[in-house]
């Protein structure tokens, strides 16, 4: 695993969870789907099992949101998911600051700071999910009940379906 070494899958190995990560070939343009989609679509995986890790802030207080990458975050349901009153997507810098990660390659695991994490619900109804492994081009496969406890995150109806293009 040392070229597949990143903050998350230390993370995942240290709390001797049953994990896989897939390697696959990303470009720098993705195209309208992001990342996630195309995670997806490199891996053979539907996206529905395919988790996007996403910063917000819940009434200035930076909370992430993991949702599958066929749909989009409900904002307003994150907000009260984690007990706030209004979420809006962080910035990229401070995205990437909080969690030590680039856009694109942010895990809900191994993150610089700890941050309040509410995964969204459908991932119960996979044996694994995926999401990323902390690296463009790395994904982590892991159980979505390790998942929370890792993250020591919140479940909640947190995902809208994708909007049209």
């Amino acid at each position: 695993m040392s070229g597949q070494s990143t903050p998350a899958t230390v993370a995942a190995a240290r709390a001797r969870v049953p994990f896989t990560v897939h390697p696959f070939e990303t470009t720098a343009d993705v195209g309208g789907g992001g990342y996630g989609a195309a995670a997806a679509d490199a891996l053979g995986v539907a996206r529905e099992r395919v988790f996007k890790t996403l910063v917000a802030e819940v009434d200035g207080r930076l909370t992430v949101g993991v949702v599958p990458v066929s749909g989009s975050l409900d904002l307003k349901a994150l907000a009260a998911a984690a007990g706030g009153k209004r979420a809006a997507m962080a910035d990229r810098p401070t995205a990437e600051r909080a969690t030590g990660y680039v856009l694109g390659g942010i895990s809900p695991l191994g993150q610089r700071k700890r941050l309040h994490t509410v995964i969204d619900a459908t991932a119960a109804g996979h044996p694994t999910v995926f999401v990323s492994a902390g690296r463009r081009g790395l994904q982590l496969e892991i159980a979505p009940a390790d998942l929370v406890r890792l993250t020591e995150a919140r479940t909640g109806a947190i995902a809208a379906p994708a909007t049209p293009s």
